[in-house]
């Protein structure tokens, strides 16, 4: 198990190397598009769906790494309130419901790739399918971490919660 966390620390670490180069990149583009606007009066065709097109990439995977780093959205009122054992079945519950949205991401966001893949964007050259590509990726990381949140917690192991300590791998 403690392979297979390395493995998906290294992951997470990736996806969030690249939402970070991808938030300075969405930065400097939008930025050269002021410029280029206001100052040179003239304006760069590309920037705004680049950036657009950036900006899925950076949510996407760092929301995937905020769940595996138990940064998700939670309702866990109700949490500090149980036993112990309770709790890590509801926390394990929470995580099959995370797996199936991320599941979810997955097949929807290959059907919408598949079907925007004929279309290309205009000011890019490239097919539409690139606009969806970033949920699948997304969906699959979700459903890789929540996967190791359960197999940690079958084995024993602590999981990352909201509020606490960060895990070492």
């Amino acid at each position: 198990m403690r392979r297979v966390a390395r493995v998906t620390s290294a992951m997470a670490q990736t996806a969030l190397w690249v939402s970070g180069a991808g938030l300075v990149l969405m930065t400097v583009l939008i930025a050269c598009q002021v410029f280029w606007r206001y100052v040179l009066n003239d304006s760069i065709s590309w920037t705004e769906p680049g950036s657009v097109m950036i900006m899925g990439w950076f949510i996407f995977l760092g929301a995937a790494v905020g769940i595996r780093e138990g940064y998700h959205l939670s309702f866990d009122i109700v949490i500090h309130l149980v036993p112990d054992h309770v709790k890590l079945w509801m926390r394990s519950i929470s995580d099959l419901v995370v797996i199936a949205f991320g599941g979810g991401m997955v097949v929807y966001g290959t059907q919408l790739a598949i079907n925007a893949a004929p279309n290309v964007l205009p000011s890019l050259g490239i097919s539409g399918a690139f606009d969806f590509i970033p949920i699948v990726a997304g969906g699959v990381l979700v459903v890789l971490f929540s996967i190791e949140r359960i197999a940690r917690r079958l084995a024993g192991l602590p999981t990352a919660m909201f509020g606490e300590d960060a895990l070492e791998d």
